[in-house]
């Protein structure tokens, strides 16, 4: 078994924060990354955590990733927002333009929020969950470098394109669903490939189309979508929303989110917020959520999550033990 060390969710956010710091990375944007990281590994998603710190940090060295970017937001309509994120990380653009977002729309009913030039966003839920903690339902979807061909083909056109919701709820945590149109997001297939794992079967292809357990030939080669052609129409959808609507980098001109070579990968964000305009809304949500969650054998989205998050705030986070000595020695200047 790997060995892990165990640390509290403030110990974990100030080591990785600290490694940021000292590749000159301002300290308010590497809060936010460090929040975002730390929040994904608590929740369980290993993939979008700790084993995205030495890429980051490697990625800021080349200056694949902007330390400093100046994020701007352009009011593009009443209730419409566009962030450029100057080739920066993504997480301070989200954290401005979901709190601005959010604002427009509990006074105007809804809002679209667009990310261009962007980076890596990690795990979705963390963001459609903070609007849905402000009283909005939210909707998120992003591209990612391509990984995915279309139904029948062989050459990666997508990325895993994850889609994200939330929706607020009375006395109990947001319903969040959040779900990449892969069959598992990108980034288990790189965990397992840093840890010399093999994956299951089914989850990707290698470059010439046949089935692989080998981490190396899934990320040379290409992952499966779920439900097969609707995975790959709503993979279609999610990168219209992302890029083609925002100006921001196609899944195959994005370069790639592991590798400090190349060109800023530029890919996009794009939010929806909405208000409940329904006086019920709250009321016949929980008559839907409490009839699935009543049922005998089912359980909501989400469930699993909300366990592993509360466990991480009373116990902190089992992080492989390479993981965290690697980012001490960052923090101390030995990259």
């Amino acid at each position: 078994m790997e060995a892990s060390e165990r640390l509290s969710l403030t110990e974990a956010t100030d080591l990785i924060r600290s490694a940021f710091e000292a590749a000159g990375v301002p300290g308010e944007t590497a809060l936010s990354v460090a929040r975002a990281l730390v929040a994904a590994e608590a929740e369980g998603q290993v993939g979008h955590g700790f084993s995205r710190v030495e890429d980051y940090f490697a990625q800021v060295r080349s200056g694949k990733i902007v330390a400093d970017a100046d994020i701007g937001i352009l009011e593009v309509g009443t209730t419409s927002l566009l962030a450029d994120a100057g080739f920066g990380f993504a997480y301070p653009a989200l954290d401005k333009v979901i709190e601005r977002g959010a604002g427009i729309a509990l006074k105007h009913g809804c809002c679209a929020m667009g990310i261009t030039r962007s980076h890596h966003c990690g795990a979705l839920s963390l963001q459609v969950e903070k609007l849905a903690k402000r009283g909005l339902v939210a909707i998120m979807v992003t591209n990612a470098p391509a990984a995915m061909a279309p139904f029948g083909g062989k050459a990666p056109v997508f990325g895993t394109n994850p889609i994200a919701f939330a929706a607020p709820r009375a006395g109990a945590a947001p319903l969040v669903v959040d779900l990449s149109l892969s069959r598992v997001a990108r980034g288990k297939v790189m965990n397992a490939h840093k840890a010399g794992r093999p994956i299951p079967e089914g989850w990707a292809q290698d470059r010439d189309g046949n089935p692989t357990t080998d981490a190396g030939e899934a990320l040379e080669g290409t992952m499966l979508p779920i439900g097969d052609a609707k995975g790959t129409a709503l993979a279609l959808m999610v990168e219209i929303l992302a890029t083609v609507m925002t100006g921001a980098a196609l899944s195959t001109e994005a370069s790639s989110f592991f590798s400090a070579d190349g060109p800023p990968p530029g890919v996009g964000q794009f939010l929806i917020a909405l208000k409940p305009q329904s006086p019920l809304f709250t009321e016949r949500l929980e008559q839907l959520l409490v009839g699935i969650e009543t049922m005998e054998g089912a359980r909501l989205p989400g469930t699993r999550r909300l366990a592993a998050m509360r466990a991480a705030e009373e116990n902190g986070i089992e992080v492989p033990s390479r993981y965290v000595t690697g980012i001490r020695k960052l923090a101390a200047g030995n990259a």
